[in-house]
């Protein structure tokens, strides 16, 4: 059986995936930035759960609580990103604490867990790392500008880092979820940016208003979500991308439609930068 490391484990996404893992007969060490509680939501885990304070944004915390880990199980196999903060507003409404704010847990801290755990599984040439990114991460949204913003920077270096770690047998998978019905859109999970501007209230505006409404009655399920990607950390040939949700998936189709499209329309100015060939 595997060990599963996973970050946010408290509530949403997190605690679904350490549950999911344990059901399955892994070995988990759950984190968050208060861990107190997490064993009494998983009672039938016993010795095959680790409960470690971890805030991500703190580097020295992250390596401890990975050498943590391998001291307790003896290895890491799956590395699951997924603790993460929300920013909601217009991008120019955002203030700059906020924005850092998100970058250090989204971005940064993700980092951080990385350059903790890529070690381990790089001596034993194997293992898998789960980033939790979003439908935010392919699709930029209205209000949702500089959340969009973090999960991009970790599409980025996520899918460079898959090429890098291919050669040396660790995995790396993208999720992308769309709305799931977790406490993300709540305050201890989101941002608001508390500038307002009316000239965006038709855009950014329109996008906060939704999220008010539909939290807690979002289409996606996170137990299903959670039984999804240990799915796929059971698949020989993994993706580098999964979306979650229908929604998640439509929103990603339209995207890749008009971009594909804009490709092909501005395909001549695009080559005509060329120098000539000799």
């Amino acid at each position: 059986m595997s060990v599963w490391f996973v970050t946010g484990a408290s509530r949403g996404f997190g605690l679904e995936i350490a549950r999911e893992a344990l059901s399955r007969g892994h070995r988990v060490a759950a984190t968050a930035r208060r861990s107190a509680g997490i064993r009494e939501l998983l009672p039938e885990a016993g010795d095959r759960l680790l409960t470690l304070d971890l805030d991500v944004t703190d580097e020295a915390q992250a390596i401890r609580a990975v050498d943590a880990t391998v001291e307790r199980f003896g290895r890491i196999d799956v590395v699951v990103n997924n603790a993460g903060r929300g920013l909601l507003g217009a991008v120019e409404e955002a203030p700059d604490s906020a924005v850092r704010a998100a970058f250090d847990v989204n971005v940064f801290g993700a980092l951080n867990i990385q350059r903790a755990a890529l070690p381990h599984l790089r001596e034993q040439r194997s293992g898998h790392v789960l980033n939790i990114s979003s439908v935010a991460g392919v699709v930029g949204i209205p209000g949702w500008g500089l959340y969009n913003a973090t999960k991009f920077a970790m599409e980025g270096f996520t899918e460079a880092m898959s090429h890098e770690l291919a050669p040396l047998g660790v995995k790396v998978t993208l999720i992308e979820p769309g709305y799931f019905r977790t406490d993300f859109l709540e305050a201890s999970g989101v941002s608001t940016a508390t500038t307002v501007i009316d000239d965006y209230a038709a855009t950014a505006g329109a996008t906060l208003a939704y999220a008010r409404d539909v939290n807690h009655v979002q289409l996606g399920d996170p137990v299903k979500g959670a039984k999804a990607i240990l799915d796929v950390t059971e698949a020989g040939e993994p993706p580098l991308r999964l979306v979650l949700g229908s929604d998640a998936y439509g929103y990603t189709q339209a995207k890749l439609d008009v971009q594909l499209a804009e490709l092909h329309t501005w395909r001549k100015i695009s080559e005509s930068t060329d120098h000539e060939q000799m």
